[in-house]
């Protein structure tokens, strides 16, 4: 079995297994036990918390951080699928650079992504030296799904190549298709990337108000404390750093400052929906012989995606922000940035896939 079916199984396990540490990660986050081992990486200097459950005097360094065993668990079980993860990145960056010679797989792209995986990981061993800062918690989600996303993109580019002599045939058979269909095929892929920045920047705030605790900023929907502009402090709302040795967890903010951060969330998220339901109809527009196999399933995704994570934010809210409908929202949000990764690379080929450039 060559390098490259191995890379690509990898990366498929990796994007299986990050999809769970990113689901994960917001459970741990979402029941607060993100400081459930006050050090980093062991739990309260044990591998496990069942060595510091059986130590007492071990619990006893951390005065102000009594053992939860049930939060503990959750937060080491965590490190357990992060670190495994890693094992994985670091599988791919070997068998690439051992492949290299294929041409198939970019070495300095599995490099990058190794070296994603690192810097993910100084932003875990952070988010607990440092207490929740918001900062780096929206950093720690932020370039948890950046590794899900570079790992989902490996496995998408080395997809089986089409024979040599069907390739050139379809070649043929697609080009008077394609130049028809060339303006809808470029429109739809400036705003798949349009709607991909937007999902970042949505991803991003939608961090900020988690690491802030500001979801309950707004109880009600469509509007926002039974106003369609609620008092907000913005000036408060995104300040970045506030220095160290404060203890974030529960949020420090006012609840102006929150409202601000909800609300802004919101409006991102009516912006990306825009954005990538636009994108997926402009794609579905064009025949299925004018774009490459799977634009029009990939843009099916999208749409499904979309409807199901806005469908998630909405009730949670309704439902006043139950913990299963929270942890789903994260895990939307990740289903969705994988739909939209898959349509930016079918609307890239617009023709049969080639190789990872």
């Amino acid at each position: 079995m060559n390098a490259v079916l191995w890379i690509r199984r990898l990366a498929l396990a990796g994007a299986l297994l990050c999809f769970g540490v990113v689901v994960l990660g917001a459970y741990v986050r979402l029941t607060a036990a993100g400081l459930g081992c006050p050090d980093w990486p062991g739990c309260y200097g044990h591998i496990t918390p069942l060595g510091a459950e059986a130590n007492p005097h071990s619990v006893a360094a951390w005065p102000g951080a009594p053992l939860d065993v049930g939060k503990a668990w959750r937060e080491m079980i965590h490190r357990y699928a992060a670190s495994t993860l890693g094992l994985i990145v670091v599988a791919i960056a070997v068998l690439a650079i051992r492949a290299r010679r294929m041409r198939r797989v970019s070495v300095g792209y599995t490099l990058l992504l190794l070296a994603t995986i690192v810097f993910q990981g100084i932003l875990g061993m952070l988010t607990v030296t440092w207490q929740l800062k918001p900062l780096i918690v929206t950093l720690h989600l932020v370039f948890g799904l950046t590794t899900l996303a570079l790992l989902w993109w490996l496995a998408l580019s080395l997809r089986p190549r089409w024979p040599s002599g069907e390739h050139e045939q379809t070649l043929a058979a697609q080009a008077t298709t394609v130049v028809r269909a060339g303006a809808p095929l470029t429109a739809a892929r400036r705003l798949a990337l349009a709607g991909l920045l937007a999902l970042a920047v949505q991803i991003a705030l939608g961090g900020w108000t988690s690491s802030n605790y500001a979801a309950f900023a707004c109880p009600d929907f469509p509007k926002c404390h039974n106003a369609w502009l609620p008092v907000t402090d913005y000036r408060d709302a995104f300040v970045l750093w506030r220095g160290l040795g404060i203890n974030y967890e529960g949020g420090v903010l006012d609840t102006p400052a929150r409202v601000a951060i909800h609300f802004t969330h919101r409006l991102g998220a009516l912006v990306a929906t825009l954005a990538l339901a636009l994108a997926a109809l402009v794609a579905l527009r064009a025949g299925p012989k004018a774009s490459a196999p799977g634009t029009h399933s990939a843009a099916r995704a999208v749409l499904a995606a979309l409807t199901l994570q806005v469908g998630i934010g909405i009730f949670m809210i309704w439902q006043g922000f139950p913990l299963w409908l929270a942890t789903a929202h994260n895990a939307g949000a990740a289903l969705l940035l994988l739909a939209t990764l898959w349509l930016n690379r079918t609307l890239r080929e617009g023709l049969p896939l080639r190789t990872l450039r």
